[in-house]
This record gives structure tokens, sequence and C-alpha cells, in this order.
């Protein structure tokens, strides 16, 4: 289980001090598929990456299974089994497929095994597992080559930030399956930023950050209804569903 008490985050922008985050608090249950969405400059992938250890908080504690690692590194928490996927993912100029499954299960996958995660994420395993992560992959291809990885790493708590960004209508279809299988097999915990109606559909849980703090936080089926019941998140939700197809 994953717990952010308090947390605040502040930067220095222009000399001035700028609060991001304010005295957040989120629960993350074991086993649990989150999607956090609200506005643009909310504090969603702040948030994230807070979690991942990419940025520290200001002050308050993040907890994994009740052990502070609010102090440890990126490294750390990865050991830990924290996985965090950016908005955009990483190329790598002359390792392959099967070289990055490899690093991220810590050990040397047989090209069978490493197939078998490329085909929990729909990919033709004999088309990939020898192909560089380089800029030959479309950013549909390399988000699902990402989410492979993290299969492979066997993670307790998955983070994917804006996931569906900078990728075509086909590539989002292909990517909402992936996790639907991912969220019917995985025995830990996903959080996905995201603004998308289709994403938000599939979450265990929805959580509304806006203005640095939670503003919202239930089940599904509880908040999707009263974010799609407002003009300005019906009209954001379609704006951003047409950007997803575009």
């Amino acid at each position: 289980m994953l717990e952010l008490r308090d947390i605040s985050f502040d930067v220095r922008d222009d000399n001035d001090q700028k609060e991001i985050i304010k005295h957040l608090n989120l629960t993350v249950g074991e086993g649990k598929f989150v999607v956090i969405t609200g506005p643009n400059g909310g504090g969603k992938s702040t948030t994230a990456k807070l979690i991942a250890g990419i940025e520290k908080p200001s002050a308050g504690r993040i907890l994994l299974d009740g052990e502070d690692i609010t102090d440890k590194s990126i490294t750390e928490r990865a050991n830990l089994g924290i996985s965090f996927a950016f908005q955009q993912p990483v190329r790598f100029k002359g390792i392959t497929t099967l070289d990055l499954l490899r690093i991220a299960a810590k050990k040397k996958l047989s090209v069978s095994e490493a197939c078998s995660y490329l085909s929990e994420v729909g990919l033709c395993a004999r088309d990939y597992v020898n192909r560089e992560v380089n800029a030959s992959l479309s950013g549909g291809e390399l988000k699902r080559i990402e989410i492979a990885t993290v299969l492979a790493r066997g993670t307790r708590l998955a983070i994917f930030d804006e996931p569906e960004a900078g990728i075509d209508l086909w590539s989002f279809q292909s990517l909402i399956q992936v996790f639907e299988r991912m969220r019917a097999a995985t025995h830990g915990s996903i959080v996905i930023i995201s603004h998308q109606e289709r994403i938000l559909e599939i979450a265990d849980e929805i959580v509304v950050l806006a203005e640095g703090s939670v503003k919202q936080h239930g089940p599904k089926d509880q908040i999707l209804p009263t974010l799609l019941g407002t003009p300005s998140a019906a009209t954001a939700c379609a704006r951003l569903d047409k950007e997803g197809k575009a």
C-alpha cells in the first residue's frame, strides 16, 4: 500500500516560492488500479514524480507498505518495486528490446520468456525482440515495450504519466487493451495520470487533483459521473479524447 501523508512541494520561480503540491494526502491500496485526473497545472505529474523519487517533497512523508521511502533515491525505490513510465518513453540506441527486458527483469531472460512479455502487450515478438529501442519505433510501439518491461520487473507499484500522450488512435485503442490485460494480471498496484475517459472507465478508483490537492477520491462508479456531469469536465474529456485520436 502506498501512502502520501501531508505532502507539499515548492519550487522557486523568479525569486518567488511557488507551492505546487499543498498538504496532499493520498492512499493507493494493494492491487488497486487508480487513475489521477484533473486540470492542467493541478499537480498530477508532479505527484507521480514525487512517488517515483524524481522529485523530493518539501514536507510530508511517503510510505510503501509502512516503510518510509521519503528520502530514498529513484534506484532504491525501483529496487523496492516502484516503476515509472514517462509521457515520452526513452529511446536507447544500440540496445535491443531483448536487452531492455533483461535489464528490467534483472536476469538473463530466454528469448521465449522475453517473447511472452511482448505478446502480453500485443506485439508480434519475432518482429520486435531483436529490434533496437530507437527512433525506428513509433510512440505506440515504445509505450507497449515500456509496459512489457514493467511486467518483466514484476513491479509492486507501476506509475504511468499520461501514457496516451503522442500516440495515434490505433495505438491508443491497443494501449487500452494492454492496460485492461495488465489490470487483470497484475498483483501490484497501478497508478495512471490521464484525462482520457476510456482510461478512467477501467479504473478501480479515480482521484481528482487540482490546485495541488485532492479534491475527490473514490470508486470509479462514484467519481466518474460527477466528472462527466459537469460541462467543463465533459468538454475537457471530449477535447483530450479528440487529441488522442489525432
